[in-house]
């Protein structure tokens, strides 16, 4: 009896065996036609093979990834009625550009900061420290200790942009280290509202997603050369919607190139001349052109502006139901852009340094020229222009 089974059992197995690996067996071709396998397996399996472009952010990253770092800002407040501490943390990124350990990150990112902490891919962490601001275009520099070199990212040339070639971003958005987007450049020359409102003019935008925790992370080309820094999304509802900006890298040469020669990276100072805007119909009336001007009504003694040759009114005309003083300078253009508007010189003083200059296009008697003014420091400028 026991054999009997043993028997039955053998041949069971032996016609399974025969019914699901014979590819002419009804079962096998029920269930596999075509004499396709029922399965597959990993010796069977291939990889699809990379294309050109996602090699190009493969290489990259693995490049780039380790010279980006991530900043936590911690800013201590004391409450007066309760004796009590509010502490409040501000995520951001950054990127080295020296194997000392100096890097590049946003203002916004470390304003007002009591602590600085700075922590590598790697996950080591270093205390932090501010070596030079510059708030009117929202970058900072700050320094770090390392226990060894650093890789530096290179610097590219954000003024040879241009709209619709390839751009990636590498930051901590929302807290998660280490995110690569991509995207394009999607149009170059805006301009976007700051911190305190501050105007930030010629950002680039782009559709490579950046989140809150990627400001001050780097935006790169194609070539791994830092062309921006991750600064301002557009939102409307705190979170992406393929419309972000990066401050283009060639302005924070500037402030490398100020810190490292030891001047003075003070904010510019303003003229020390009083304006009014006038164009159109009020132009026309003081006798001017129709496109108008930032018309000097007077100069301050010892100020930059009387230093470099501008001249004030020398008689008052009734002008809309108040006097004007006419007969001085008026200023047309400034570092090349025409004037349109009252806030054109508050504006662009607004993106100096001290020890800066502006390029003023000025009318007098009838006749254009240029005066170039170089601008003192905020704090030991005599007045505040005056606008009418």
């Amino acid at each position: 009896m026991r054999l009997r089974s043993l028997v039955i059992t053998a041949l069971l197995a032996g016609s399974f065996v025969y019914l699901t690996t014979n590819p002419n067996s009804p079962v096998r071709r029920a269930f596999a036609p075509n004499n396709s396998p029922l399965w597959t397996g990993p010796n069977v399996a291939h990889s699809a093979g990379l294309g050109t472009d996602e090699q190009n952010s493969i290489d990259i990253y693995k490049t780039a990834h380790d010279s980006v770092v991530y900043v936590t800002s911690t800013v201590i407040q004391r409450s007066y009625f309760f004796g009590l501490e509010q502490v409040g943390k501000e995520l951001g990124s950054g990127f080295i550009v020296s194997p000392s350990g100096e890097i590049l990150t946003n203002n916004h990112v470390v304003s007002g900061s009591q602590q600085l902490e700075v922590m590598l891919p790697n996950q080591e962490r270093y205390r932090g420290r501010i070596l030079a601001r510059d708030p009117p275009n929202d970058l900072a520099l700050i320094k770090i200790e390392p226990k060894r070199s650093l890789h530096a990212l290179p610097l590219g040339n954000s003024d040879g942009l241009q709209v619709g070639q390839k751009v990636l971003a590498i930051g901590q958005p929302l807290g998660l280290e280490g995110t690569l987007t991509t995207g394009i450049v999607s149009s170059l020359g805006r301009t976007i509202s700051g911190e305190n409102d501050r105007e930030l003019e010629g950002m680039i935008q782009t559709d490579a997603a950046i989140n809150q925790g990627n400001s001050g992370g780097p935006l790169l080309d194609s070539s791994g050369n830092v062309v921006g820094i991750n600064t301002a999304i557009y939102s409307q509802s705190g979170g992406n919607i393929g419309i972000g900006f990066a401050m283009p890298i060639n302005r924070a040469k500037r402030l490398l190139a100020a810190f490292q020669s030891g001047k003075n990276l003070e904010p510019a100072g303003p003229l020390g001349i009083g304006i009014i805007y006038v164009a159109g119909d009020y132009a026309e009336a003081l006798r001017l052109p129709a496109s108008g001007g930032l018309l000097v009504q007077q100069v301050n003694r010892g100020s930059p502006a009387e230093e470099a040759g501008l001249r004030g009114g020398n008689r008052r005309e009734p002008l809309g139901g108040y006097y004007v003083v006419v007969g001085g300078d008026l200023i047309t253009a400034i570092d090349g852009k025409p004037v349109t508007s009252d806030d054109a010189l508050t504006r662009a003083v607004g993106k100096k340094l001290a020890g800066e200059t502006l390029d003023l296009t000025v009318l007098r008697n009838g006749r254009s020229m240029n005066l170039k003014v170089t601008l003192g420091a905020a704090a030991s400028a005599e007045s505040r222009s005056t606008r009418f």
